[in-house]
């Protein structure tokens, strides 16, 4: 793969990267500041655990993201991403974009690529 294409990729995956560490720190605090004891209303607890549970989902989902964008960025570093991981040969950029839209809903502007 050409150094710009590596380049493009690797900025979109970096920003992606700080925004689902950005989303799972607060996902984090918002759980940690949730009383879903407290409320005195059935109704109420049920919303409360219910937004608990959606929050830790949400932010589960985040941290698998993150492992598969430092493995795509360890590759990138090595000089391996673009290549298959099983045959090496080499993955045209479409697939790629595909890849990375697909796996890490890339920020605006990536189709523009």
């Amino acid at each position: 793969m050409d150094p710009k294409s590596t380049k493009q990729f690797r900025g979109v995956l970096e920003a992606k990267h700080q925004e689902l560490r950005r989303l799972v720190s607060q996902t984090q605090q918002e759980a940690r500041g949730s009383k879903v004891e407290e409320t005195k209303d059935e109704g109420d607890r049920a919303k409360a655990s219910e937004s608990k549970e959606l929050a830790h989902s949400r932010s589960a989902q985040a941290r698998v993201t993150l492992v598969a964008i430092e493995g795509t960025l360890h590759r990138i570093t090595e000089g391996t991403f673009g290549e298959c991981q099983n045959c090496g040969q080499e993955i045209g950029r479409k697939r790629l974009q595909a890849v990375v839209v697909r796996k890490n809903s890339a920020p605006r502007g990536f189709s523009a690529m």
